[in-house]
């Protein structure tokens, strides 16, 4: 079982950012996304109004981090060197990101932004008060195709993902409370995960356990993004459930549409319609095949069957050390695409595939974590789809 990133990993991806930056005239380059940071050094944080910066030279990876961090990052051998400010709005970031640079007899870099972004109310000079900047996107092209080895982590996180799920259709039953449910069923997937894995698994969490599971119920389901009801549950309420765990900061994605006891002929009806759709969508994956295409074939079911007006959004998304990444299964993503063959799905991209149908009290739909291989397609969640199984 996979656990954690080899260190090969991570050698590689610098490797290709000192190839790209080799054809720009940048000295540097330098990161500010705390997700583009962790993807080059693995040096994790939570992005707060305390910026971090990561500098990549031809021969040399350097980091600011606020003070409170260093002992974090120290270990770290990928990085040769760690600058500090104390804190942020008592001390001067940008200054020592700029000095930082400068030491590096760096004038001219290739910044994902032109300065730190503005989270929990940091509000800073750009980086081009001091510096040449151009702006590039390096890193969020790069993790659109992942590894085996990363697709290993999916795969790890995708099995615990499932032992979440089954954990939430066996407590959940008539009188139950959501809320408590979806706590109970990820507290006892993540201690089944963390007594499996032992000190293999990577910490990544603050409090919470590696595996999250829950469920939203009722009409709260009509809502694509509803939230937990404070209501208990009752005989025939609809759940759209979710559930996935974090392996080494890889997600994975399972998603089921499910009834509390007996069902309605209406819930049958878009059920089946729901799970027709997203077996359509996944028969039309695979390499080489245009990325809107997908979208577009549940597009035209949905128009076949009548029911474009219960569509909310499109088909699905890419899935990483992000919830939610490009490429999107849009009909409109050949539009946001400059070279023609990223319009198309390639090996090594991981989608969720998703459509569902929303009406005025209820919602319908699936999720599948599915990764684009050579030769087609792999599974990478696998709980049951089917009407009888996903009642509970």
């Amino acid at each position: 079982m996979a656990t954690k990133l080899p260190d090969s990993e991570f050698t590689a991806r610098l490797r290709e950012i000192r190839g790209t930056l080799a054809d720009t005239d940048a000295d540097a380059a330098l990161f500010f996304d705390a997700t583009s940071i962790e993807y080059l050094s693995g040096f994790h944080h939570i992005q707060t109004e305390r910026p971090v910066a990561l500098a990549v030279t031809p021969d040399r990876v350097e980091i600011t981090v606020p003070r409170l961090e260093v002992e974090r990052v120290d270990p770290n051998e990928r990085i040769d060197a760690v600058h500090s400010y104390f804190d942020y709005p008592g001390g001067d970031p940008m200054g020592v990101i700029v000095s930082m640079c400068r030491d590096l007899d760096v004038e001219t870099v290739a910044a994902d932004s032109d300065g730190a972004p503005g989270v929990m109310g940091y509000e800073g000079p750009a980086l081009s008060d001091s510096l040449t900047v151009t702006t590039q996107s390096w890193v969020p092209r790069m993790r659109w195709e992942k590894t085996d080895a990363e697709v290993d982590l999916i795969r790890e996180s995708a099995k615990w993902a499932n032992l979440g799920h089954r954990y939430l259709a066996d407590y959940t039953a008539v009188g139950e409370h959501p809320a408590t449910v979806s706590q109970r069923a990820s507290t006892d997937a993540s201690r089944a995960m963390l007594d499996t894995l032992g000190d293999r698994y990577s910490v990544r969490e603050r409090a919470d356990g590696p595996v999250s599971a829950g469920y939203i119920s009722a009409e709260e389901t009509a809502l694509p993004h509803g939230h937990t009801p404070n209501e208990r549950l009752s005989e025939g309420d609809v759940l759209i459930t979710g559930a996935t765990a974090n392996v080494d900061g890889y997600y994975s994605e399972l998603e089921r549409t499910m009834f509390v006891g007996d069902y309605s002929d209406e819930d049958e009806h878009y059920f089946e319609l729901m799970l027709e759709a997203q077996t359509l969508a996944i028969d039309a994956l695979g390499p080489g095949v245009p990325v809107s295409h997908v979208d577009q074939v549940v597009w035209d079911y949905f128009e076949e069957q009548g029911i474009t007006d219960l569509a909310r959004h499109h088909v699905g998304h890419n899935i990483g050390l992000g919830g939610h990444e490009p490429p999107y299964i849009d009909r409109g993503w050949a539009d946001h695409c400059d070279d023609p063959a990223d319009a198309e799905m390639a090996p090594g991209q991981v989608y969720t595939i998703e459509p569902g149908i929303y009406t005025d009290t209820a919602g319908y739909r699936h999720s599948d974590t599915v990764a684009i291989t050579d030769h087609g397609v792999e599974w990478l969640t696998n709980f049951p789809r089917d009407l009888a199984s996903n009642v509970v």
